[in-house]
């Protein structure tokens, strides 16, 4: 029989340092809790995050201590519009002492990396993360070098700014497993955001690292987190609605339903759970969809919400019932 005892003691773990996460963060920026939930999630799932939100909001500052705490090696790219793809992903140069060229990686060349406010910078700059994001390695004049493992790329962008910007190209936005905006602190929470600020207790000093084998061991734990069929047909059904809604020119890809089921599947590691459930799915599926569906010229005209149109979408597709771990296999002996 499976060894009960051991799976226990892995949730028990995986729970104990999650939540231990989440309180090292709230060290150095109040609120946004599922935030953190979302970084963990693409970060369990070889994803990437695109944040949203108006300037002043610890967009920057939640992803420092995020790899702080998860002891990943951090850098951050201002994106600007006089930024060329070199400086993201290095170049060679000529090493006089040395009679020779050498290379100079780029800031690309980290675990995590902040690029920050990247709709500033004209579309060829962006373009130099569409190979990292995607394949996990920078081709710098023809020689092609691997990015670390744990690779993951954070960015940010205002959503009130119009002039000065750039929208990312499909083919870029399609690269992100979720879309979260971050928007204002409740008032009660940002009472004690400046509580904490007048009391010194609010910043990068006190953060601890968390266990050097979490990561790891979160990424096991996602990968053997069990989904039925039902549940992948549920998935499914949900990306090919989003090809057939007449105010949208562009639906879903199939590498929209690939991430929805890793996202699940490491939501539901982070709730406790060594299997998916429905509700996993319904929790991830506006953050996966809402940066990849394009609105018609007539519905934007006539000021159809996306969001509204996600909400619809989910409830055309029948929720499957029953349990979850209908026509799981055989726990090992």
């Amino acid at each position: 029989m499976c060894d009960m005892s051991s799976a226990n003691d892995e949730t028990g773990y995986l729970a104990k340092n999650i939540a231990f996460v989440r309180g090292e963060v709230a060290k150095a920026v109040v609120g946004y809790e599922g935030i953190v939930d979302d970084l963990l999630i693409c970060l369990m799932s070889h994803g990437h995050i695109l944040m949203e939100g108006v300037p002043g909001i610890a967009k920057t500052t939640l992803a420092k201590a995020f790899s702080s705490v998860m002891s990943l090696q951090y850098s951050r790219i201002q994106f600007t519009q006089d930024l060329l793809p070199a400086d993201i992903i290095g170049h060679y140069y000529f090493n006089q002492k040395e009679s020779r060229f050498d290379i100079r990686k780029g800031p690309v060349f980290s675990e995590l990396v902040l690029a920050d406010e990247i709709n500033r910078a004209p579309p060829k700059t962006q373009s130099a993360l569409l190979e990292a994001m995607e394949e996990r390695q920078a081709t710098i004049e023809g020689t092609t070098f691997k990015l670390p493992s744990d690779f993951v790329v954070i960015a940010t962008i205002n959503p009130i700014e119009a002039e000065g910007v750039y929208s990312l190209p499909e083919a870029q936005l399609d690269r992100f497993m979720f879309k979260s905006c971050m928007g204002y602190l409740k008032p009660e929470q940002e009472v004690q955001m400046l509580l904490k600020k007048s009391q010194g207790k609010l910043g990068m000093g006190g953060i601890a690292k968390a266990d050097p084998a979490l990561l790891g061991r979160l990424k096991d734990a996602a990968a053997k987190a069990y989904i039925s069929d039902v549940l992948l047909r549920y998935i499914s059904e949900i990306i090919q609605r989003t090809r057939n809604v007449k105010n949208l020119v562009l639906g879903a890809s199939p590498r929209a339903g690939e991430q929805m089921l890793y996202a699940a599947k490491a939501r539901a590691v982070i709730g406790g759970r060594d299997h998916v459930l429905p509700d996993d799915i319904k929790a991830i599926a506006p953050k996966i969809l809402n940066h990849r569906m394009i609105l018609s010229v007539d519905a934007e005209v006539e000021g159809a919400d996306l969001d509204a149109i996600i909400v619809e979408i989910m409830k055309s597709v029948p929720v499957p019932k029953g349990e979850a771990r209908d026509n799981q296999p055989p726990r090992g002996k």
